[in-house]
């Protein structure tokens, strides 16, 4: 994560989160952390939100007779606290998420499972639109405490460039 902090006043400083485009270099690994244990409210809460009304992930007896044996953790948290975890090292400085490919559900999540994350960069272009920014993919990958793989997924946003027209603007909040 990079984090720095400015000035803006006497006696007084401001931190700042992410990178620029500029910061990025394909095959760098980012670890994100904390990881996050995830609880059987979390997971019952994400399910109510979102309206999953599937029983794998808060009906208890339903769930003991699955191949499980017990309730999942609902597979969009998992990509929601990853994607949550890396903001700060890939997209802080984001103008746009462009978009999600390769979602891939490898292994379960249960409650009281720890969830790790680390995204490694895989492409990056300039925007032909947008000179002010660029576009980086990465590849996030998630793991359990037992650090088995259990999501992955790419993910492709746009950057603000260092000096770009909006990043004073946004730099300055």
């Amino acid at each position: 994560m990079v984090q720095t902090a400015r000035q803006v006043g006497p006696q007084r400083y401001r931190e700042s989160f992410g990178r620029y485009y500029e910061d990025f270099t394909v095959g760098d690994v980012y670890e994100h952390r904390p990881g996050r244990t995830i609880s059987e409210t979390d997971n019952t809460w994400f399910t109510l939100l979102t309206m999953n009304t599937h029983p794998m992930h808060f009906d208890a007896e339903y769930a003991k007779h699955s191949e499980f044996g017990r309730c999942i953790i609902c597979s969009p948290l998992t990509v929601a606290l990853m994607v949550g975890m890396s903001v700060t090292d890939i997209s802080q400085k984001a103008i746009a998420n462009l978009g999600w490919t390769n979602i891939r559900l490898t292994a379960p999540l249960f409650a009281g499972d720890t969830l790790t994350a680390e995204s490694e960069v895989t492409a990056k272009r300039e925007s032909k639109s947008r000179p002010e920014a660029g576009l980086v993919t990465v590849k996030t990958s998630g793991f359990n405490q037992a650090h088995v793989l259990v999501c992955d997924f790419e993910r492709t946003v746009l950057v603000a460039r260092r000096g770009g027209n909006d990043t004073e603007t946004r730099a300055n909040y």
